[in-house]
C-alpha cells in the first residue's frame, strides 16, 4: 500500500502538537481501543477547523494495520452518517488520525439521560442504520464493508443530534456485488455486542453487524449499556435477558422508566420488534439494513404523530380516574365521550378540535342579588345548574382554558325554560364585551338533549385562553318564566359552511309550498346567503328594522291550494316539530332552520295577489 495515494491528507507532527498544546491533558476528550483522543484546531485548506486527534497507543492492541485501514476506509467511503477523516500524521513513532470534531461525544454517554427524547433516539438509530446500509450494500464496484465493532461508544453524536459511525480499525472488506459475504477471522470486537455465531464459528458476515446493531437498539430502548452490574450481577451481559423479556411480552419491565410516559405504544412495538429480529440466532432470519431503516422510519413517524397530538395527551392526563390507552386513536375515542374538569365539560371532536363548556355556576351572575339559585336537574352535564325567576338581566363572564388555536368557535348559551310557547320565543337581548347597543338573539335552537341554545357570536381562536364578557337582558314578558342555565359553550365549527346549508334549506322550503306559508315572501337571496343575513330575516329584520314574528294560524291555508302531487318531507323533518324552532344536530356543527309557520305580519292585510305577495312589513 502506497502512502502517496493519501498524500493530500497528510499533515506535519508539529502542526498537531501545536493544535493540541503538546497533547495537553486538558485537551483530552476521550479514550478508545486505538488510544487517547484530543481536541484541537488546525489550519486546513478549507480554513481553521476544530478536530479530534486520535493518537495510536500500541499497548491497546492496535498498530499500523489498523491505522492504515482506517485511512483507506474513511477516504474511500463517505456518507453523512460516517465520521469524516480530515488528515493523518505518520512521522517517527507517532501515528495520528484527525477527524471532524463531533461535539457531543459518544452515544453511550446519553443512554440513561432522560433529556434524550424517544424521537431523538430513533433519529440517531436511523442514522446508524443508513450508514451500515451504505457500507453493506455499496453501489458500483466498491467492496462491501463489515464494521465488526458496532457499539454505542463507537457512535458519535454531533451538535444537531445526528449519528456518526466511527472506528473502522477492525473492519473487514468483502467482495462487491455479491449477495453474501463470508469472511473468516480471528475474534475481535467487544463482548456483549458480538454475534454469537461469529464467536462460535469464526465466520463474519454482514448479519454480524446486524446483530451488534440490534444490541445497540436494545440499549437505546432500555437506557443502559449491555454490560455491567445490576441487581448483584457483576460484569454481566443483559442481551439475553432483554430478548427473553421481549419474547415473554414483558417489554415494560426493561424499557427505560424515564421514557415510558413519552413513548407512543405503537412506535415502541415497531422499534422493539425490529430490534428483536436483529438478535435472531438464525442469521438468515435477521433483517437487512435496508429493511431496518424502513421500520425505524415508521416508528419515528408514529412517534411524531403522537407529539403532534400532544395536546390530546395533556387532556387525557386531566381525566380522573386515569385513562388507559395504547394509541392516540384509542385516546381520541375516549376523549370524544367527554369528561368533567373543574366545572368544565371537555371533549374532542372527530377533527381533533377541543370542545369546552363552562358551567353556569362558574360564569353567570345576576344583575341583582337573589336572581339565581343553584339547582339539580335531569340530563345536565354538570352537578348543578342555575335557575332564575324575576330576573331582568345577567352577565356571563369568564375565560376558556383549552381551546384549539386557529379554529373558528361558535359561542352559545345553553338553557331551557318552562314556557311551552317555543314557537314565538325570542329569549334575550345581549351585547358582547364593550359593545354599546344590545342585539336580539334571533334563533333558539333545539339541541336534541332536552336543552335549548342560542348562538351569541363567533371568533377565531389564537390560543387556548379566550376572555369573554356578555351582558344579557330578558324582555318584560319573561319575568314570570323560569329559566334554567346550564352554561356557555365553545364549539369548534366544522369545515362545512353553515350558511350554505341554510341556503339549501331556504331553496327546499320555496319548493315545498305546504311547508312555507303563502304570506312568507323573503327577498331574493344572494348567491351566497350569509348566516347573519338569514338570521336577521328569519327573526323579523328587513332593511335594518325589526318586525314582529307571528305564528301561522292552526288552520292550514294551503289545504285548498292545488298541488301537483304530495310533497315529500325532507329527511329528519317531523310535522310535530315546534314551528319556527331551529333543529340542532349535535353530531354536526351545523344546524337546520325549518321555516315552519313563521311569517311577517304586513301593515295591512290586502287580498293575496296570485302573482306577487305583498312584502311590506310592520316597522316597530
Amino acid at each position: 500500500m502506497s502512502s502517496e495515494e493519501f498524500h493530500h491528507l497528510k499533515v506535519h507532527l508539529e502542526d498537531v502538537i501545536l493544535a493540541t498544546n503538546n497533547f495537553d491533558p486538558e485537551k483530552l476528550i476521550g479514550r478508545g481501543g486505538f488510544g487517547p483522543v484530543y481536541k484541537g484546531e488546525l489550519f486546513l485548506p478549507q480554513g481553521r477547523t476544530m478536530m479530534a486527534f486520535k493518537r495510536l497507543d500500541t499497548k491497546f492492541g492496535q498498530g499500523s494495520i489498523e491505522f492504515w485501514k482506517e485511512i483507506v476506509m474513511l477516504s474511500k467511503y463517505r456518507h453523512e452518517n460516517l465520521v469524516s477523516l480530515l488528515c493523518y500524521c505518520d512521522e517517527g513513532n507517532e501515528k495520528i488520525l484527525g477527524y471532524e470534531f463531533v461535539s457531543r461525544g459518544s452515544l453511550d454517554r446519553y443512554l440513561s439521560d432522560s433529556s434524550l427524547t424517544w424521537t431523538q433516539r430513533i433519529r440517531i438509530c436511523i442514522g446508524v442504520a443508513r450508514a451500515l446500509n451504505y457500507l453493506h450494500d455499496p453501489k458500483g464496484t466498491q467492496e462491501r464493508v463489515l464494521h465488526r465493532d458496532i457499539k454505542s461508544s463507537n457512535i458519535l453524536i454531533d451538535e444537531e443530534w445526528n449519528a456518526k459511525v466511527s472506528d473502522f480499525g477492525l473492519s473487514k472488506l468483502g467482495p462487491a456485488n455479491h449477495p453474501e459475504s463470508y469472511v473468516y477471522s480471528r475474534f475481535v470486537g467487544t463482548l456483549g455486542y458480538c454475534d454469537p455465531l461469529y464467536l462460535e464459528l469464526g465466520f463474519l458476515t454482514k448479519e454480524s453487524d446486524v446483530y451488534s446493531f440490534g444490541v445497540v437498539l436494545f440499549e437505546v430502548m432500555c437506557g443502559r449499556v449491555c454490560y455491567g452490574s445490576r441487581g448483584g450481577e457483576q460484569n454481566g451481559h443483559f442481551v439475553n435477558r432483554w430478548k427473553n423479556r421481549y419474547d415473554e411480552n414483558c417489554l415494560d419491565d426493561i424499557v427505560c422508566c424515564n421514557l415510558k410516559r413519552h413513548i407512543e405504544r405503537r412506535s415502541l412495538m415497531i422499534f422493539s420488534a425490529i430490534a428483536s429480529r436483529c438478535l435472531n440466532s438464525n442469521r438468515k432470519e435477521r433483517p437487512k439494513m435496508s429493511e431496518i431503516v424502513k421500520e425505524l422510519e415508521v416508528a419515528l413517524e408514529v412517534q411524531i404523530y403522537r407529539e403532534d397530538n400532544s395536546y390530546l395527551v395533556e387532556l387525557g392526563n386531566l381525566v380522573q380516574p386515569p385513562l388507559s390507552y395504547r394509541s392516540i386513536e384509542e385516546l381520541l375515542l375516549l376523549l370524544s365521550e367527554g369528561f368533567l374538569y373543574n366545572d368544565r365539560r371537555l371533549s374532542v371532536n372527530k377533527n381533533r378540535r377541543v370542545y369546552e363548556m363552562i358551567s353556569a355556576t362558574e360564569c353567570i351572575t345576576a344583575n341583582k342579588k337573589g336572581g339565581f339559585v343553584a339547582l339539580r336537574t335531569e340530563n345536565s352535564r354538570f352537578p348543578n345548574v342555575l335557575g332564575s325567576l324575576m330576573c331582568s338581566g345577567f352577565k356571563v363572564k369568564g375565560r376558556t382554558q383549552f381551546l384549539s388555536p386557529h379554529v373558528t368557535y361558535i359561542v352559545s348559551l345553553v338553557f331551557k325554560h318552562n314556557d311551552m310557547d317555543h314557537e314565538t320565543h325570542v329569549p334575550f337581548k345581549y351585547k358582547v364585551d364593550n359593545e354599546i347597543h344590545y342585539s336580539t338573539s334571533c334563533l333558539t335552537l333545539e339541541r336534541g338533549d332536552g336543552w335549548l341554545m342560542t348562538q351569541l357570536y363567533r371568533f377565531i381562536s389564537s390560543q387556548k385562553e379566550h376572555d369573554f364578557e356578555i351582558k344579557l337582558l330578558l324582555p318584560n314578558k319573561s319575568l314570570f318564566i323560569r329559566y334554567y342555565f346550564e352554561g356557555i359553550e365553545f364549539k369548534p365549527k366544522l369545515m362545512e359552511d353553515v350558511a350554505m346549508k341554510i341556503e339549501k334549506n331556504i331553496k327546499g322550503h320555496k319548493q315545498r309550498s305546504r311547508r312555507v306559508p303563502y304570506s312568507f315572501n323573503p327577498p331574493n337571496p344572494p348567491n351566497r346567503l350569509s348566516n347573519q343575513h338569514f338570521a336577521r330575516l328569519a327573526c323579523g329584520f328587513r332593511d335594518g328594522h325589526p318586525t314582529r314574528i307571528m305564528r301561522e294560524p292552526s288552520v292550514n291555508r294551503d289545504r285548498d291550494r292545488p298541488r301537483p302531487g304530495p310533497a315529500r318531507p325532507k329527511p329528519g323533518y317531523s310535522p310535530s316539530s315546534p314551528a319556527g324552532l331551529a333543529q340542532f344536530n349535535d353530531d354536526d356543527d351545523n344546524f337546520t332552520v325549518k321555516a315552519g309557520n313563521l311569517r311577517h305580519e304586513p301593515e295591512t292585510r290586502p287580498e293575496p295577489n296570485p302573482k306577487r305577495v305583498d312584502t311590506n312589513l310592520i316597522r316597530n
